[in-house]
């Protein structure tokens, strides 16, 4: 490592302390994370209905709530599943817009209308960092501050021997497939890490809506925002998610359930075997978590130096071909010999909300 730069060495002991820590915990966990028969549907009044927030209306200092606003992308995946290279968030999807351009101008319009700074901010990856940065500068003029960082880069392991992949930190040659980025999970640290969580929060920044770049539909809703910011108790909520009803489009998607008389998130990747086509079902399983979070820019700062920020692993295997055994499993198999070579391991971001301190119940999800 002493003869790469000062700063790539940095990042690199950053990242070998995250995976260290996430290997460790990946080693003390005994069994299935979740006992199926203890799973419960959560209650009805634990979600509150959008409609209800959006009865309440807006006040007149809708600005004022914007500008403690930070919206952020996840812009780690490639465009691979779509058929297309390079970073997804860069693929044309109407009128010769990205992804990327359609989400600036959305911000753009809400700065513009209320005349607000409400910042973008793009969690890269190794694989979409110099790429995007690359396409930034088009922006420049734009009415949108943007941001980025760079999330983790955690080795992957051969699924027998738990040993790294790759021989060495290099990642070209055979050591390209070595390495992963760690889930959205990994947005906590990472934004840390990068010292513009601080920054923002010197600018006044209270809050950052996440949600993933190609999701279109994932845009600043004015009524949940004041949602967050106007509680009676004068905290303000530290952690909302998004969710909405299940479809049979939406089988393989996360879920709400009640776990030893608490909520949580229940995964695929987290249901045994035995008990798949169950999760899948539309009508014992309701909700459908969208993957649209508002979180607390303080609660990520006071959790990441209390290391108390303690996510659910996810243990994604991969084929030798790169593709996870979800989708192995979903698709037909020209050579069904071909056996699981290596695992990664991955938090969720959503999945936080049980270190929280000031989380009740009836704060946590909203209906669309």
């Amino acid at each position: 490592m002493r003869r790469f730069p000062d700063e790539h060495r940095r990042v690199c002991k950053k990242d070998f302390k995250g995976f260290k820590n996430l290997f460790h915990r990946f080693l003390q966990v005994k069994g299935p994370s979740v006992e199926w028969i203890k799973i419960k549907r959560p209650p009805e009044d634990s979600i509150q209905p959008y409609d209800k927030i959006a009865a309440r209306g807006l006040p007149d200092s809708v600005a004022d709530s914007l500008n403690k606003l930070v919206v952020v992308k996840l812009n780690g995946g490639l465009g691979t599943s779509m058929g297309c290279k390079g970073p997804k968030s860069l693929i044309s999807v109407r009128n010769e817009n990205t992804f990327l351009d359609l989400t600036v101008q959305q911000i753009e319009h809400l700065n513009k209308t209320y005349n607000t700074d409400v910042p973008l901010v793009l969690m890269n990856s190794f694989n979409t960092d110099e790429d995007t940065k690359k396409i930034l500068q088009k922006y420049t003029h734009h009415r949108v501050k943007i941001h980025t960082f760079n999330q983790s880069r955690y080795p992957r392991m051969h699924k027998e021997s738990l040993l790294p992949v790759a021989a060495n930190l290099s990642m070209t040659g055979q050591n390209a497939d070595g390495w992963y980025p760690p889930g959205h999970g990994d947005i906590y640290a990472s934004f840390y890490n990068s010292g513009l969580l601080d920054q923002l929060i010197a600018q006044g920044k209270e809050y950052i809506f996440v949600s993933n770049i190609d999701n279109l539909g994932a845009t600043v809703d004015l009524h949940i925002l004041h949602h967050l910011v106007s509680q009676p108790n004068g905290k303000g909520c530290e952690f909302v998610m998004e969710v909405t009803d299940k479809t049979r489009a939406d089988v393989k998607g996360g879920t709400l359930i009640q776990y030893e008389g608490k909520l949580r998130l229940l995964e695929i990747a987290q249901v045994p075997k035995a008990h798949v086509d169950e999760f899948k079902s539309v009508s014992k399983f309701k909700i459908f978590n969208t993957n649209n979070l508002w979180i607390s820019l303080p609660a990520i700062k006071r959790l990441q130096e209390q290391n108390a920020m303690d996510m659910e692993i996810i243990v994604n295997p991969k084929t030798d071909a790169s593709r996870s055994e979800e989708q192995e499993s979903d698709s037909c198999r020209e050579d069904d010999t071909r056996k699981l070579k290596s695992v990664m391991l991955e938090g969720r971001a959503d999945s936080c909300w049980k270190c929280l301190e000031e989380f009740s119940d009836e704060e946590l999800c909203v209906i669309g």
